[in-house]
This record gives structure tokens, sequence and C-alpha cells, in this order.
């Protein structure tokens, strides 16, 4: 573990050099952002690990995910390390929020945002130890989507769509998302293999959007999940020592939900889609063939494309690094799209995107070939 964190403090070094060289090249005056958002990343990453290693005796003895006939693991493990990464973001941005002066209507949205990702929290905390009933952990969800939702006043379709029908909509995608989010955390690394290049590539893009300003608490509290995400990574690293639970993966689709929703908001909608579009197309598509069949869908499942993976030939491993690969490209197409804002860019890449994923799944779906080796006589 102690050369993971070598490898990812490497990384870091790396990453503030690379700004400050492009500080030199297009604009001298940027080193002092640089700095900062290098200090929030490191800063949360060492919080999310310090706290991981202050909570997870705790989480041994109280929060043990014992394996069963749908899990991916095979020895009890403890779950409940997103307490300590959503804990280490929050806390990153509320602290600089604080001593900042930030404007009234920032530190509301942000409360709002946190209360709403805390609440989420506790559900999923309870949800860990002794499981609620489907119906009242969606009704629970919706609240806290809604509360998000409603107080925004981010407008992403035509002005024609009345605005009832349009925070209908946004509601039903961020539970969607939120759920989503969930589902998809059913093995080692690939949270951390999904969502750190979507919160890094929302740093990166924000200031690109064409609409002033850039959503500037979006990207710092992306900026402090991606830190905290890769604080917890070497724990959760394959064969993992500690996962997210239910407590953590809840709390980061409503917050990179909404850190989407912010995006899209600038008038960068196809890159807020292209981002999470492995998610969306694995567990959209994984709950539609469930509903054809006229399967429980909120029960426990090994029907995901990751998982058809794994009882494929893949590893744990292999699956979170052909994801993260395929998240860099999808953050390129995004990219794209701010770079070139004509229709036709747009489409291309949302179809380039939509034509790289399926070609993932189908890959993913399909029994690996092994090439028997020729045993001497």
């Amino acid at each position: 573990m102690i050369r993971d964190y070598l490898t990812l403090l490497a990384l870091w070094a790396g990453l503030l050099l690379l700004g400050f060289l492009l500080c030199v090249v297009f604009n001298p005056f940027g080193f002092f952002a640089v700095a900062i958002a290098m200090g929030i990343l490191l800063l949360s990453g060492v919080l999310s690990a310090v706290l991981i290693l202050v909570l997870k005796p705790v989480l041994i003895r109280y929060a043990l995910a014992r394996p069963n006939a749908r899990s991916s693991h095979k020895i009890p493990t403890p779950q409940g390390g997103g307490i300590a990464v959503v804990g280490a973001a929050l806390l990153m941005v509320l602290l600089p929020a604080w001593f900042l002066n930030l404007p009234g209507y920032v530190l509301s949205q942000f409360l709002i945002v946190a209360c709403a990702s805390i609440g989420l929290a506790l559900i999923g905390a309870v949800d860990d130890i002794r499981p609620l009933p489907a119906s009242l952990r969606l009704l629970l969800q919706m609240a806290a989507v809604m509360a998000v939702v409603l107080t925004s006043g981010i407008r992403i379709f035509p002005e024609w769509m009345p605005l009832g029908v349009e925070q209908a909509l946004l509601i039903f995608g961020g539970v969607w998302f939120v759920n989503l989010t969930n589902f998809m955390d059913g093995l080692d690394w690939i949270t951390v293999a999904e969502m750190v290049p979507v919160t890094g590539a929302i740093v990166i893009l924000g200031p690109m959007a064409s609409q002033e300003p850039p959503p500037l608490l979006a990207m710092v509290i992306a900026l402090a999940l991606c830190g905290a995400l890769l604080g917890f990574a070497p724990f959760n690293k394959p064969v993992a020592r500690l996962f997210l639970g239910d407590v953590g993966s809840l709390p980061i689709g409503l917050l990179v939900g909404w850190m989407l929703l912010e995006l899209a908001g600038t008038g960068a909608l196809a890159a807020a889609l292209l981002l999470p579009l492995y998610y969306l197309m694995d567990a959209t598509i994984t709950l539609l063939r469930r509903l054809a069949r006229r399967e429980k869908v909120w029960e426990a499942h090994r029907s995901h494309f990751y998982q058809q993976a794994t009882d494929n030939g893949f590893s744990a491993l292999q699956v979170s690094a052909h994801v993260f690969g395929l998240n860099l490209v999808l953050a390129g197409l995004a990219a794209m799209t701010l770079i070139w804002s004509s229709g036709a860019v747009q489409i291309a890449a949302l179809v380039s995107g939509i034509v790289l994923v399926g070609l993932m799944l189908r890959r993913f779906s399909t029994p690996r070939q092994t090439i028997p080796l020729e045993v001497s006589r």
C-alpha cells in the first residue's frame, strides 16, 4: 500500500509540474490557481486515507460485506469507505468556502448539495447494516434529488419546454443516476476507474464551457472528490480490503450527477452526457433487459456487463483498466464538443462515444478465447 501512495504522490508531483509549465506557456498568472487546485487534490486524498485508517477497525466490526452468489468478492470484506471519501471531499470544500467569505448564494448552494449528500450517506449507512425496503429508499432518494434540482435554477432544455416538465425529467434522471452509481459499484476499483476521470474532466472542461462564469463550485467539489477517491484507491485495489458501500456510492452518485447538471447548464450538454456514458449505457441496458425478462429489478443480480466480464475470463483489474481507458477517450470526445461547438461535431462525438461504449460492452459480454498450449511428449 505504501508503494501505491508513493506512486500517487509521484503522479501528483508530475501534474503539478505540468500545470506550472502550462502556466508559463499560456497564462503566467495561473500559478496561484494551479497551486490551490493541486493543494485541494493532495489534502483531500490525505484526509480520505487518514479517515479510512481511523474508521477501518469499526467497519471491520460492524459493517462486513459477506460474499453471496451475486457478489464479486470471495471473503468477508469491510464496507463503508465512502464515509471517508464523501466526508473528506465535503470538508475540503467547506473549509476554503468558509474562510474565503464566498457569496451567500454559493454557500447556500453548497449547503443544499452537502446536506442532500449527507442524507443519502445516512440512508446508505443504515442500508449497509440493515437493508431498508426498496420503496423507502426510493422515496428518500427522490427527496434528496428534488432538493438539489429544484434549488439549482438550471435549465438545459429549449425554452419552449415547460419548466415543470424539465424539472420532472431532471429529477427522474438524477434519481436514476444515483441508483446506477450504486448498481455499478460492484467490483474492485470500478468506481475509482469511472469517477476519477469524470471528476478530473469536469475540473478541466469547466473553464472551457461557453457560458460565463464557469461552474466554479462544481469544479472545486469535483477536484476534492477526485482526490478523496484517489486516497481510497489503494484500499480498494484488487483484491480489495475495503468497499465504498452504499454510504459512499449513493452520495457520490448525487454529487457527480449535480456536477454534470452544472456542466450541462453552461451549454455543454453533449460533454455532460459523454463523460458518464459507460455507466449510463451499462446500467440502462441491463435494467431494460431485466424489465423485459420481468425480473425484480430492485434485487441484487450479476447481469451487468462488467459482471459478465469477470465471468467471461477478465480479472477485476482488467475490467477496471478497460473502463478507465475508455473514460479517458470519452473525456477527449467531451473536450472536442467544447472546442468545436457546431452541431455536427456534437452529434459526431456522441455517436462515436455510443459506438465505443457499445464495443466495450460487447467485449465484456463475450467469453475470452484462450489458446491451448501444446504439451511436448
